[in-house]
């Protein structure tokens, strides 16, 4: 059976505009969330799970791995994966710069902002700046996302 369901109007390359920005619902870090990263990545330093560790060397809680912080700006936690089903090829590129720490009970504020569109013949690359803000404003990550979109099929005239 085929679902004609969709979440938003389909945008294909062409559509998209560099300044636009998508933010991602917030999410606060907890000792669950830290818990669910340590079992998925198999991550075992003691900094990211055991507290009385973390307060030994310094810190006030634990501190989350730089790929907790990069998960946050996945692009399926916002509204830009329903926009693109008809034309995604692939995700092809991410990169990351990690600014701050980010502990238990931090909340983080990611987004996503159209940096750069560079065409090609029938696809075109749409280069994201993702960003993740705590929740005093600090910036704890910066980095680019890159999608390969088709764009529309040309009009038969």
């Amino acid at each position: 059976m085929q679902h004609d369901y969709q979440l938003c109007p389909q945008r294909f390359f062409e559509d998209f505009a560099v300044g636009e920005r998508m933010n991602l619902p917030s999410r606060t870090m907890t000792d669950a969330l830290f818990a669910a990263f340590q079992l998925a990545s198999g991550d075992n330093h003691p900094v990211h799970y055991d507290v009385e560790y973390c307060r030994a060397h310094g810190m006030p809680h634990m501190l989350a791995h730089g790929f907790q912080v990069l998960i946050q700006t996945a692009a399926g936690a916002g509204l830009f994966p329903h926009m693109v089903e008809q034309s995604l090829k692939a995700f092809i590129e991410q990169s990351s710069r990690f600014l701050a720490p980010v502990f238990v009970g931090d909340t983080l504020y990611g987004s996503l902002t159209v940096a750069e569109l560079i065409p090609g013949r029938t696809t075109g690359v749409l280069v994201m700046r993702s960003e993740v803000r705590n929740q005093r404003g600090v910036c704890v990550m910066e980095g680019t996302q890159k999608y390969l979109l088709r764009k529309r099929a040309p009009q038969a005239g």
